[in-house]
């Protein structure tokens, strides 16, 4: 990730002469810690010689040990600076209080001179080494910090949702800026938008480069914070991720200066985190779509079986019935005719059947089921649902006056119609319950629900058995469906019944009917809309 820089100046901004040995000085200790520093580097080394002459003690090796130490002391706080002004100040009231001639700053013993200069470099010497060492332990705490940070953040990344809204709120508020926006960029082919390396025309290198000639569209891909920015003109600093994304950053250090180092090499851990998000999300987007075109393959290789095996044989019966119905030579009586002609119904019905529901299933598999959601009442779907069905076969049970539900018409009908057809081929010997129930304890995703239950008598279906029902082309129990001795589906009617069911919010699930048989049970939420 490229350093970052101010979003509104061509360049780093240097600052005034003077300002590079100032940062320098102010390294690792904080304006506040060399402002103290050079009070107690002030005041200390006078406080120092109070005492003593309060005290009424003059010896020299123990007034030049406590300066000393003063020294060292306003090292550790205030820096190397402080402590120089300490050490000075302080061999300065050695030579006035405490050398010969007294009251005087003129020495008359050379070992004396001898002896302050030496002090003087001991107590300067050592407020460097205590100043160094604190910055350095100061500077590894902050790496620590900073690699604590990162490991939690990395951590956090492998544990969230992986979105990037997520990740970038978590880089605004390790970076405490106000907004951080992440912008994709794109440059067409053509003349004048070749970028160098490491990025796309001037943005790679952090700078907005994004003059009225620029070909480079940029599109906000995530952002967190208050007001995040949307421009490179609108941001106070920006950063190049890589060649094609780059963030906008509203906060921070004042416009015209760069972060610091420390974030810095933040930002540049963040940059790789989050070129390691983009290419997991583009990881996730290809098996998905790999999936859905394994999926996509896996129903046309099965609509081919059905359409060779399955829609043939009503197709069969009509030739049969037509061909038979059209010899001049041969004289039907008029019960044979009416019987050729309702295998001719009978065929077209089914082969319409099968017909929707293989479009129906190809509708949801491409995700193409839009539901036109309105209050509907279990029975309105009723006469359409049942019509072409046994009705000697059916009772209808539902109590009066339940609360309309939330559903789509057509879908609502198709769900009832492929249950009860379902239910009358896999217990041919019983009749089918048409029921529905509403009131306390049911609900769905916390929201007030009814049931439609569809209950027969009939084999039943093995509790291994029950997923593999919603499947696509999955007909169980082959070996037990009787339909007078003909092929009756292709194995889409439960699947089809389940997927518009979910389209409209809702859930099908399949339970043991008591003494035997299964029970499809369609929950939808209740309508909370305006009643017609």
């Amino acid at each position: 990730m490229a350093a970052v820089e101010p979003a509104r100046s061509g360049a780093p901004h240097s600052g005034p002469a003077g300002s590079g040995t100032a940062r320098s000085v102010l390294q690792g200790i904080g304006r506040s810690r060399f402002a103290l520093g050079m009070v107690l580097a002030v005041v200390l080394p006078p406080a120092v010689e109070v005492l003593v002459t309060l005290a009424g003690y003059r010896n020299f090796s123990i007034i030049m040990l406590l300066h000393l130490a003063v020294a060292v002391a306003v090292a550790a706080i205030g820096g190397l600076w402080p402590a120089v002004v300490a050490a000075v100040l302080g061999t300065t009231l050695l030579n006035y209080f405490s050398a010969d001639p007294v009251g005087s700053l003129s020495i008359a013993d050379p070992s004396t001179l001898f002896t302050l200069l030496v002090f003087l470099a001991v107590a300067c010497s050592v407020a460097l080494a205590v100043g160094l060492a604190t910055r350095r332990a100061e500077e590894a705490a902050r790496s620590g910090a900073e690699a604590t940070a990162l490991s939690e953040l990395s951590l956090r990344i492998l544990s969230s949702d992986g979105s990037l809204e997520t990740f970038l709120e978590k880089v605004r508020s390790r970076l405490a800026v106000d907004a951080v926006t992440l912008l994709a960029g794109s440059s067409p082919p053509g003349p004048g938008s070749a970028a160098g390396p490491g990025g796309t025309g001037s943005a790679a290198a952090g700078r907005p480069g994004r003059g009225p000639g620029s070909n480079t569209e940029w599109t906000v891909v995530a952002s967190a914070g208050t007001s995040p920015p949307v421009t490179h003109a609108a941001a106070d600093h920006t950063a190049a991720v890589d060649s094609r994304y780059t963030l906008l950053i509203n906060g921070g250090p004042p416009a015209g200066q760069p972060f610091s180092g420390q974030h810095q090499r933040m930002l540049a851990a963040f940059g790789a985190f989050l070129v390691a998000i983009l290419e997991r999300r583009q990881l996730v987007a290809s098996r998905q779509d790999n999936q859905r075109l394994s999926e996509g393959n896996k129903m046309r290789t099965s609509i081919l079986r059905a359409v060779s095996h399955d829609l043939r044989t009503p197709l069969a019966g009509i030739k049969l019935a037509v061909s038979s119905l059209r010899q001049e030579e041969v004289r039907f009586s008029p019960e044979d005719e009416r019987e050729l002609l309702a295998t001719i119904e009978d065929s077209a019905d089914r082969l319409d059947h099968l017909i929707g529901n293989l479009l129906d299933m190809s509708r949801i598999t491409a995700d193409s089921v839009n539901p036109l959601l309105r209050g509907l009442g279990w029975v309105d779907v009723l006469p359409d649902a049942l019509k072409g069905l046994p009705p000697g076969r059916i009772r209808v049970e539902l109590p009066p006056n339940l609360p309309r539900v939330e559903a789509d018409a057509g879908m609502l009908e198709r769900v009832v119609a492929n249950l009860v057809e379902n239910a009358l081929k896999y217990a041919p010997e019983a009749d089918v319950v048409l029921t529905a129930r509403a009131g306390e304890g049911i609900a769905l995703a916390g929201r007030p629900a009814s049931e439609f239950r569809v209950v027969d008598q009939g084999s039943g279906v093995a509790p291994a058995a029950v997923l593999d029902m919603f499947r696509p082309f999955q007909r169980l129990n082959d070996s037990q469906r009787t339909d007078g001795g003909r092929n009756v589906g292709i194995g889409l009617g439960l699947a089809v019944a389940n997927g518009f069911t979910e389209a409209m919010g809702g859930t099908l699930a399949a339970e043991p009917t008591p003494g035997g048989g299964l029970t499809m049970v369609v929950t939808l939420p209740l309508w909370e809309g305006p009643l017609p």
